[in-house]
């Protein structure tokens, strides 16, 4: 009888074990769950659309665009349930009609304190080998995708918090599902979350303006004062004093994706910058103060301008530019001062406009799914 009461004691103790939730990530095979996923898992590749001018993406072997996974991706993408109080999404300081920026200086989070920094373009990020936010301060999308929730100046949560609301949401878990072929909720982690946030704006390709269907496509042509524009920031022509702005600023990407000093502050010593910028990350004084060269493209939309906001215009940006910078001993060589009109100014700006992409900005595979 002792033995018999024993045994049926170990086997309610096995019972309960096997109920209660494995906290661990390990699978328990002989326990019975309720967290098992049902949906069918068979993702489809998704095929990047892109001109013939533009260069290979740069797609991670562990992370292959799906349709499954980019859709994921553009929920989360938009969904403010990544945010403490499920106010603010990454939407919230990407906004596609301001080629993916907010239009501040600063960003504000869910705190309603700024950020140090203004919100960058998401413009083109597949083509990015080189790190990513303003310094370069982490080396892939992925990665990029982490930080935003639980910095106190954005969504302000935590990853934790986070992947316990995806669990427990009434479609997520199945969507997780069929992008990545999970069997339980409690697979369902912030690995996955960022992932299918990095694949979506990998799917955020830009190179449909007019300058581009009037150079590779021979479709139309260049206004005078575009045209006039397009000589001053390309050509650094011998009858006009001007060093040109293509030096960081080239087609196809208008953009190098590198660090420079651009001579927007005179600082007595390189360690004197209020932002080290790259140099935070290098740790290497002579990066000190410099940051990427954003993309020009859909620039006239991304208002304010630099890596803290500080010109509310293009006419602000090129007066800085035409005064030459301070001397600094990191600036780019290419910083120097140069004779600007009022007329450079316009066909500089006319030439920009025509960077402009209007079917990126209202391309509906980008747009908000839930409105």
């Amino acid at each position: 009888m002792k033995k018999w009461i024993l045994g049926i004691s170990m086997l309610s103790i096995l019972l309960y074990a096997c109920e209660k939730p494995d906290n661990s990530g390990n699978d328990c095979n002989d326990c019975p769950t309720d967290d098992r996923i049902t949906a069918d898992y068979n993702p489809q590749a998704y095929k990047l659309d892109l001109p013939f001018w533009l260069p290979t993406p740069i797609i991670p072997t562990d992370n292959p665009l799906t349709l499954e996974g980019v859709a994921l991706g553009r929920m989360l993408f938009y969904d403010p349930i990544l945010s403490a109080d499920s106010t603010q999404s990454c939407s919230s300081c990407h906004n596609p009609k301001l080629a993916f920026t907010d239009g501040q200086a600063t960003s504000v989070g869910i705190r309603g304190m700024r950020g140090k920094r203004s919100s960058m373009s998401l413009v083109n990020l597949a083509f990015n080998p080189n790190g990513f936010f303003w310094d370069g301060g982490v080396p892939t999308l992925e990665a990029q995708a982490l930080l935003p929730i639980e910095d106190h100046l954005e969504m302000d949560d935590t990853w934790e918090n986070v992947e316990r609301k995806l669990r427990q949401h009434g479609k997520y878990p199945a969507l997780f599902r069929k992008a990545f072929g999970i069997e339980r909720k409690r697979e369902l982690t912030r690995d996955l979350v960022v992932k299918a946030i990095a694949q979506f704006e990998r799917t955020l390709i830009s190179g449909n303006s007019k300058f581009d269907r009037i150079i590779w496509l021979n479709d139309g042509w260049l206004e005078d004062d575009e045209e006039r524009g397009r000589r001053l920031f390309f050509f650094e022509p011998a009858d006009i004093n001007h060093p040109g702005c293509s030096h960081c600023h080239f087609e196809p990407l208008y953009t190098d994706n590198n660090f420079h000093n651009n001579g927007l502050d005179a600082v007595p010593t390189l360690e004197a910058f209020a932002d080290l910028g790259r140099g935070r990350v290098t740790k290497n004084r002579f990066d000190n103060g410099k940051f990427r060269a954003p993309t020009l493209r859909n620039i006239v939309l991304t208002a304010p301008y630099m890596h803290d906001g500080r010109f509310a215009t293009l006419e602000e940006v090129l007066e800085q530019y035409a005064a030459g910078g301070h001397g600094v001993e990191n600036e780019n060589a290419n910083i120097m001062p140069f004779p600007l009109s009022e007329r450079d100014k316009r066909d500089l700006i006319a030439f920009l406009k025509t960077l402009t992409d209007t079917s990126f900005i209202n391309n509906p595979a980008f747009s908000n799914p839930f409105q």
